[in-house]
């Protein structure tokens, strides 16, 4: 179960990924960016592998050790449990990113690559589009 739920998380964030690369001026890609309930789905991934022992994982990230936060991780449940924490978070990054860059007039061939920094190494991804975000939108006509 814990092997499914480890690939279904990115399987269920890969589409929006596609289109905000693939298709970032369509007009649906963002309409159905825009919603921020995009990520629910591995919210609920997250949930139900954290679920089953919320006291353990409670204790780990409330008083967090180099030693806790690395036995929490050590185990299949507890690595899966990260990557779904870290995809639902890059995408809700990569969906901010994609949406605040449409309304700055920002290229879609500049923001292709640092989508898939986001999509690889999400915080990476946040500073090069930080880097390149100006300070003022533009609106879309």
């Amino acid at each position: 179960m814990t092997a499914t739920l480890f690939s279904l998380t990115f399987a269920l964030a890969a589409p929006f990924w596609a289109l905000m690369i693939l298709l970032p001026t369509w007009s649906w890609t963002t309409r159905i960016v825009r919603s921020p309930l995009i990520v629910l789905p591995i919210v609920a991934i997250y949930a139900a592998l954290i679920l089953p022992d919320f006291g353990h994982v409670w204790a780990s990230v409330s008083n967090p050790t180099l030693d806790g936060v690395a036995g929490l991780l050590g185990s299949p449940a507890g690595a899966a449990a990260g990557w779904a924490h870290m995809i639902a978070f890059d995408l809700f990054v990569g969906r901010w990113s994609y949406l605040d860059s449409r309304e700055r007039g920002i290229p879609a061939l500049l923001m292709a690559p640092i989508l898939v920094l986001t999509i690889m190494l999400g915080p990476l991804g946040l500073a090069a589009y930080l880097a390149v975000r100006p300070g003022r939108p533009e609106r879309l006509g």
